[in-house]
């Protein structure tokens, strides 16, 4: 059996781009989508260009579509072999070019850490049975280098005047969720990595971002070939936390 990945957060921008990629090196894709109507439309633009792809819905704060995917992935395929934990928000309650720790509210707080962290987190846990069946599994949970506390606390890099709290806060928690659970499966057959994809035209990125989505996607890809675990990656280099 191919290898089968799941993709979340896949209808459009990076998470489009992984599935392609993954699915053009002969996975199996599953790409979660919260919409149905974008997400299904996704897929038939892949199936349309050869490749082995499938729709799944998924919010990934919704738990009743957590515990139906697990379980069609379990009936379907028995197993989980790449897990590229994409899905993520830039509240729009915030701003992105200021620092808002002093004015964010816990509203714009609580919701973004529901998608970015709490979300991925659950849904992880969720598949790790299904991962641990895999001969080589792979989590990729897709963060950014405005969650490194390193570039941060850096008044010399450029990304340190990028401020937007909740964001940068729920990236770093997931950094920390990366280090713990790569630690906890050190003796598994699991590696468990940080992707930052880099600053890439999407919806989030923006417009003036330097890359494109396919640049975006490669950090991702890599990973899901990645023989090492517990590092924070941009295009083979490592990132400080």
């Amino acid at each position: 059996m191919n290898r089968i990945a799941l993709v979340t957060g896949a209808n459009k921008g990076l998470g489009l781009e992984t599935a392609r990629q993954l699915a053009a090196e002969g996975a199996k894709v599953l790409m979660a989508s919260r919409s149905a109507e974008r997400g299904q439309a996704a897929v038939q633009t892949l199936k349309g260009e050869g490749l082995d792809v499938e729709f799944v819905q998924l919010e990934v704060t919704n738990d009743a579509q957590v515990d139906a995917l697990v379980q069609h992935i379990d009936s379907t395929y028995g197993k989980l072999d790449v897990l590229v934990n994409n899905a993520g928000i830039m509240h729009s309650g915030e701003p992105g070019g200021v620092n808002s720790a002093g004015v964010v509210t816990a509203e714009v707080l609580r919701e973004t850490f529901d998608v970015n962290f709490f979300g991925l987190v659950h849904i992880t846990q969720k598949l790790l049975p299904l991962l641990e069946k895999s001969e080589a599994g792979k989590i990729i949970n897709v963060s950014s280098i405005l969650g490194s506390s390193t570039v941060q606390s850096d008044e010399s890099s450029p990304w340190s005047g990028i401020k937007p709290f909740a964001y940068n806060a729920s990236k770093a928690a997931v950094n920390s969720f990366t280090v713990h659970l790569a630690a906890a499966l050190k003796d598994t057959n699991i590696k468990v990595n940080s992707a930052h994809p880099g600053w890439v035209k999407t919806d989030l990125g923006g417009q003036n971002a330097p890359l494109e989505a396919p640049e975006g996607a490669k950090t991702s890809v890599e990973l899901a070939s990645a023989d090492f675990t517990g590092k924070f990656v941009h295009h083979g280099e490592e990132i400080a936390w």
